[in-house]
């Protein structure tokens, strides 16, 4: 894909079914001590991908911002890409566990079960929002990477999609474009009242995107 990804591409840049360029890395082999080293690599890429965008941040600045030496840093990651792609994993993976606790909210869910599901899906992108929406402005270009994105968005639309689909009065014909709709709402509603500053209540914006989903599942 060429040009800029949208926030629902980047949180499938990769997984347990994601193809050869988008291994994410993982910490069953290290102790406790390079654990957090690792993770604390991951966490100051995730601040400068931010900050100046995947393409304009170097090795150099996470070295010198981790206090680690380029060879340390080479313990952890081959390269650049390979941390975005464990960003992506544990972005992608947070999302897919938040669409799986729908199998566990009651039939038909309250407007307080929607209520409560959205503000978990807002408390999990407090976490992979800043990445995911820096992620959609600047990424690796290679084809690989944006075929697996690709596909990774289309499993997370369909898993939301076909979950509300099944929980419709008048199910939709189209589960997956159903899926990206309610994500895109979402993931923008989280960014307008948490992250762009823009004067509007926290709380309102919950219960709003509770009030539409309510509306999606009831529609006639």
């Amino acid at each position: 894909m060429s040009g800029t990804q949208s926030p629902a591409a980047v949180r499938a840049a990769s997984g347990s079914e994601a193809g050869p360029g988008m291994a994410g890395g993982g910490t069953a082999e290290l102790g406790p001590r390079a654990a957090r080293t690792r993770d604390k690599i991951l966490a100051t890429s995730r601040e400068l991908f931010l900050k100046h965008g995947y393409a304009g941040t170097r090795i150099a600045q996470i070295t010198a911002e981790c206090s680690i030496s380029r060879a340390g840093f080479y313990t952890y990651f081959r390269d650049k890409q390979e941390i975005f792609n464990a960003l992506g994993v544990a972005a992608y993976r947070a999302v897919l566990n938040a669409i799986a606790a729908w199998d566990d909210l009651p039939r038909p869910a309250s407007r307080e079960d929607l209520t409560n599901w959205v503000a978990g899906y807002f408390a999990l992108m407090d976490e992979h929002g800043p990445f995911i929406f820096s992620a959609a402005q600047s990424a690796p270009a290679d084809e690989q990477t944006q075929a697996d994105a690709h596909r990774m968005q289309m499993r997370s639309a369909w898993a939301l999609g076909s979950r509300l689909q099944g929980r419709q009065r008048v199910p939709s014909d189209t589960p997956d474009t159903l899926g990206l709709a309610a994500l895109a709402l979402l993931d923008r509603s989280w960014f307008f009242s948490r992250s762009a500053g823009l004067p509007v209540s926290d709380q309102d914006m919950i219960r709003t995107v509770a009030d539409w989903l309510a509306a999606v599942l009831d529609a006639a």
